[in-house]
């Protein structure tokens, strides 16, 4: 068996710096954690408002647990679609202002779903260059044409859309870009779908409960309303849970129920999960507080980054990226930090381009003045060494 070829593969791996592996985690997600042992202050989480561990989450996970037990049983469409997931639909749907909403397991099955339900062959896919993995494989998948353009680019995506022939136009991008923290032009976005007779399909996995009017997410923040948005937003990050839904009119969801492979053909989530969620949308709309602090946070952090000589790349959202340049530097950087107790991830080509490998550094409400301000300490002294500052 090529077990050898495998092996010579990772080690090529390992020597070009980009070797993954895994690290354990003990106790609940927090800023303070405690991985392979050792107490580390986290900045790798997505736990955006510090709802992860929130006691009143927990709570309603055992009630949910406690009167619906802890599996689905079935996929949606045969006997694993129960009343706390209908409720949390027609709540997600209202909160982000959409006619009606549905559930999926994860972002990525969502993206996937959407995507290959609503494009297929003589169809075209328009997507941003910087695009989460999901949606990369989710347009390829389809089968329909493939179009990428620049990040953010909208006049060379103005350009491809004229260019392109008949059939159906679904343009995707995340909202917040996952490894550069920046914003999708959104309102541009729109107009050029009205003026090309197509869609939108919007990954609000970084800005939903973060972003806009109570945290409403990005179509909130534009304040933008219009049919031709498809709005997916994932549960796992500022809501503190689980899963995902995309939120639109009520013939596309209509049509994913029927025609989203990664809908149909999936159990359902357990539906504790979901009366977890009611809670957790509770207290995201309750939750300006929170989100002032998270903001107060960036701030300290872009404030106390100047004058380091690393890059630090525009952005006013929680993603913060510290971009080092090349690989063995990210790396050897990521674990100064941890030998001082910091975990920060370093993050690395494929997921970034080649050359701007990166610290992903990442805020949470959770987080004190005291936490931020460690970590600048730690890297104000690396940076005095001549080897990181290549």
């Amino acid at each position: 068996m090529p077990f050898s070829e495998l092996q010579f593969e990772l080690d090529e791996r390992a020597a070009r710096g980009l070797l993954r592996s895994r690290r354990t985690v003990s106790g609940p997600q927090s800023p303070h954690i405690v991985v392979d042992g050792k107490p580390y202050l986290s900045f790798c989480s997505n736990d955006y408002l510090g709802l992860a561990c929130h006691p009143q989450l927990i709570a309603a996970l055992q009630q949910g647990a406690q009167r619906y037990g802890v599996g689905a049983g079935a996929a949606h469409l045969v006997s694993g679609h129960f009343e706390a997931h209908d409720q949390l639909e027609k709540q997600l749907a209202a909160f982000v202002g959409k006619p009606a909403a549905l559930l999926f397991s994860t972002g990525y099955m969502a993206n996937l779903g959407v995507v290959q339900a609503l494009a297929g062959r003589g169809d075209t896919v328009f997507a941003d260059r910087l695009n989460h993995a999901s949606l990369n494989d989710a347009m390829l998948l389809s089968r329909a044409t493939v179009q990428r353009y620049r990040h953010n680019d909208i006049a060379q995506l103005d350009t491809l859309l004229a260019q392109s022939g008949k059939g159906r136009k679904l343009i995707c991008t995340d909202a917040v870009f996952s490894m550069d923290g920046d914003r999708a032009r959104l309102p541009e976005l729109l107009a050029l779908c009205e003026a090309h007779d197509a869609w939108l399909l919007v990954d609000d996995a970084h800005g939903y409960g973060v972003t806009g009017e109570q945290g409403r997410g990005s179509l909130s923040h534009f304040g933008l309303d219009s049919p031709r948005i498809i709005y997916m937003a994932t549960l796992g990050k500022a809501a503190g849970v689980f899963g995902a839904f995309v939120a639109a009119e009520r013939v596309v969801i209509e049509t994913l129920v029927n025609s989203a492979r990664s809908y149909v053909y999936t159990t359902a989530t357990p539906p504790a999960l979901s009366v977890a969620l009611l809670e957790s949308l509770r207290l995201i709309e309750l939750g300006d507080a929170r989100r002032a602090r998270l903001h107060s946070l960036i701030a300290q952090l872009r404030a106390g980054l100047q004058g380091l000589p690393w890059t630090l790349m525009p952005s006013d959202t929680a993603i913060q990226p510290l971009v080092i340049g090349e690989n063995q530097a990210a790396l050897e950087l990521s674990l100064a930090l941890r030998e001082r107790g910091i975990w920060v991830a370093a993050i690395r080509p494929p997921t970034v381009p080649a050359g701007t490998a990166r610290l992903r550094i990442t805020l949470s409400a959770a987080h004190s003045a005291a936490d931020v301000s460690r970590l600048l300490e730690a890297l104000r002294e690396l940076a005095q060494r001549s080897p990181l500052k290549e």
